[in-house]
């Protein structure tokens, strides 16, 4: 089977944002899939991490263009200046995140805004368009995979669905879009552009063979707002971790003098989802001799000011490393005693949440109460969790955590062990080859 896997981002770009695509990449060719990978040449990302490009297998073929875009860090200063720097709110509301919701009124975001639909990325679709169509015709492509965010690329479904009737298109989305997406994390959620939106997804989803969630929660979403479509259009099948799977002997945090700090550790961005804000009321909260035996370690990239102001307020509790590449962040993850998850997405499960599973290391989440998250803690017994609109229960939590940093639950290691990336990859190419008869 010859594959077009189509992804805006690619490695030596680095973050969470690559790793569906890096996995795809990396196993499908073990299941009879031969991969061309359509990406764009300049793409803004937060760091580069050659060991990521170093994972590529050599029969892969990567195809880049170039795209609209500003680069990363001038995307960032012009987002800070037409925002002011604050940060999305939770849907908790502002008390979550001490933050108002940004650019309310300000004409020159609403004007930037609604000429970037669906989002900024959109400048690439003149560019990756005809490339696609020349690959699929040269390269004689079975079917194609469209991974998304950003959102805009599914705006290629129905202009490829026009020029090739009975090709297998899949829609790869690594968040759900229009109930959660739009409000948390996206430049625009007014009106316009949920409008736009909507009739986006919906011409895509219209045209796809299949739409794959990385959800069981996004699944159904998704499937609801499309009663008239077929229900088996609509795939679950998982992120996953690319670590060797966990064990009894890794599973337990490090065994500690009492005198030494627990350390907690999060790896990833902190952004509108994941707003840091109830969590540092939570150990603001602590009684000193909790609080003097905590270190908490932020691995990543911090989306705005306010959100560095509210974790630097928990001064030498706190230490901010930024980003890093890939397997330094595996590094951290060996060497910490919890690792510590904040989300307010109730549908949406970070990528870095599967990687947290391969670690080992047992999680404390502060999640949101009837998402996705909270199921999967549940379902692989791999840590504890506490609303993350609840200061209090954070708190408790941590306190538990602390007071008893020896016994936590045993994990479910067979349940844990099928979220490889290998495995999920697996999966991925007997869903394909079903598609193709």
């Amino acid at each position: 089977m010859n594959l077009l896997l189509i992804t805006f981002s690619f490695p030596p770009a680095g973050g969470v944002g690559v790793l569906r695509a890096v996995s795809l990449a990396k196993y499908l060719p073990e299941n009879d899939v031969r991969v061309d990978v359509l990406t764009a040449r300049n793409a803004p990302a937060v760091g580069k991490d050659l060991t990521l490009l170093q994972q590529i297998p050599a029969n892969v073929t990567v195809h880049r263009t170039w795209t609209l875009d500003l680069p990363f860090w001038l995307r960032k200063s012009v987002k800070k200046a037409i925002t002011g720097g604050k940060g999305r709110p939770s849907p908790a509301g502002s008390a979550a995140t001490g933050a108002k919701k940004p650019g309310r009124g300000n004409p020159l975001k609403r004007l930037i805004g609604n000429l970037l639909l669906p989002d900024p990325q959109v400048g690439w679709l003149p560019f990756a368009l005809p490339a696609a169509v020349r690959i699929i015709r040269k390269r004689k492509i079975d079917a194609v995979i469209i991974t998304v965010p950003p959102f805009s690329s599914v705006k290629m479904v129905p202009r490829l669905r026009k020029l090739f009737p009975v090709l297998p298109i899949l829609v790869d989305f690594r968040d759900e879009w229009i109930s959660t997406t739009l409000d948390l994390v996206s430049f625009n959620s007014n009106t316009r552009a949920r409008t736009v939106a909507q009739e986006t997804e919906r011409e895509a989803v219209h045209d796809a063979t299949a739409v794959v969630l990385v959800t069981e929660a996004a699944r159904r979403e998704l499937q609801s707002r499309y009663p008239n479509e077929p229900a088996e259009k609509f795939l679950y099948l998982p992120n996953g971790y690319d670590l060797a799977s966990p064990a009894r002997a890794t599973a337990q945090p490090i065994a500690r003098d009492p005198r030494q700090k627990i350390l907690l550790t999060y790896i990833g961005t902190v952004y509108g989802s994941t707003a840091p804000g109830s969590f540092v009321e939570a150990v603001r909260g602590l009684s000193p001799a909790i609080r003097e035996r905590l270190r908490i370690r932020f691995i990543g990239h911090i989306e705005t000011p306010a959100y560095r102001e509210q974790l630097l307020s928990l001064g030498n509790t706190i230490e901010l490393k930024g980003f890093v590449p890939q397997a330094e962040a595996l590094a951290a993850i060996r060497d910490t005693d919890y690792l510590l998850l904040i989300t307010h997405d109730r549908i949406n499960v970070a990528a870095k949440f599967y990687d947290y599973l391969g670690g080992g290391k047992p999680i404390l989440g502060a999640v949101h109460p009837e998402g996705d998250v909270r199921r999967l803690l549940e379902e692989t017994r791999a840590g504890r969790w506490a609303s993350v609109n609840d200061p209090g229960a954070i708190r408790s939590m941590l306190i538990a955590a602390v007071e008893s940093a020896a016994s936590t639950p045993e994990p479910d290691y067979d349940r844990i062990a099928s979220y490889h990336r290998r495995t999920i990859a697996a999966w991925y190419a007997a869903s394909l080859k079903r598609l193709l008869g």
